[in-house]
């Protein structure tokens, strides 16, 4: 099967662009990539049939970004990402409080299930998702993708301490993962037989 079979799900703050300190991104100035993560996406695209970008946003519940502002910003990482060579398919965030659990909230599959209702060639099987929270590795791991933790020091040591024994690949930053996809290829992530 083609390699272009494959999809990627990516986390955001914290593995696309910077994480606010405290609180959230609230408008596209304070929307920030991190260091070369807008060129890796070209070589992501090159692999990757379908990315998207999974995101908890309850901001938008807790009223400091509204979901226009937030339109806004995605439509300007998609375009810097497009510019550079790269592709997103599709943003998809859950706006609720996390202490409402909702399906869409990562760890849950709503926003994966959603995905592949979207695009039905989705297979969880052949996806890889990278992320930066223990949440985004649970997510992941329900569906039974291939887990790609980016340890950016954010996490407690008790926490990644969990996270690192249960992800299936740890890497620094994206440019870590980007690197090892360019030089060992989507078959390294494989964890079947068909890639």
């Amino acid at each position: 099967m083609s390699k272009k079979s494959w999809t990627l799900f990516l986390d955001r703050d914290g593995v696309i662009n910077s994480s606010k300190l405290l609180g959230n991104i609230q408008n596209r100035a304070e929307f920030q990539f991190l260091s070369k993560n807008l060129s890796f996406f070209k070589k992501f695209s090159e692999v990757f049939g379908t990315i998207i970008v999974v995101t908890n946003q309850q901001g938008i519940a807790k009223g400091l970004i509204t979901v226009e502002d937030l339109h806004d910003i995605h439509s300007y990482m998609i375009s810097e990402i497009e510019k550079a060579g790269g592709h997103v398919n599709k943003v998809y965030f859950c706006p609720e409080h996390a202490y409402l659990k909702s399906q869409c909230r990562k760890p849950n599959s709503g926003m994966a299930l959603e995905a592949q209702t979207d695009f039905p060639d989705i297979d969880f099987a052949k996806s890889v998702m990278v992320g930066d929270s223990d949440t985004d590795i649970e997510f992941g791991k329900r569906l039974g993708m291939t887990t790609v933790w980016i340890d950016n020091g954010s996490s407690s040591d008790k926490k990644r301490a969990k996270i690192k024994s249960d992800a299936d690949f740890l890497f620094n930053s994206l440019e870590g993962f980007a690197e090892t996809l360019t030089l060992k290829g989507i078959e390294f992530f494989s964890k079947t037989d068909i890639v």
